[in-house]
């Protein structure tokens, strides 16, 4: 079966650092574009970050500056390098292509 896997997930401090896996079960480098999104308790789901085939990336101005989305084609893997993270950062983080789909999500929670 096809699909996305993140993992990566936990608790820190304000100020902290985290990073997201998003491995994939088919050869990435075929993929066009994959997606990094997040809800938050009680909100819609919201775009992060993506990064295309070529190595162009793009990021929600909420976390431009502080967040980094790259890929690892011989790993299959997506990641997101997530620095200065602060509580409204708090949320369920999933990665998405269009063919594949999404993942399961990961939760991510800052707080002291």
């Amino acid at each position: 079966q096809v699909q996305l896997v993140e993992s990566g997930g936990g608790l820190v401090q304000p100020g902290g650092s985290l990073r997201l896996s998003c491995a994939a079960s088919v050869t990435i480098s075929s993929i066009y574009a994959v997606d990094w999104y997040r809800q938050a308790p009680g909100k819609q789901r919201e775009w992060v970050a993506s990064i295309i085939y070529g190595g162009i990336t793009n990021y929600d101005d909420s976390v431009k500056g502080r967040f980094t989305i790259s890929r690892d084609n011989a790993k299959n893997t997506v990641y997101l390098q997530m620095n200065s993270l602060k509580p409204e950062d708090t949320a369920v983080y999933y990665c998405y292509n269009s063919q594949i789909g999404w993942g399961q999500g990961t939760q991510v929670t800052v707080s002291s």
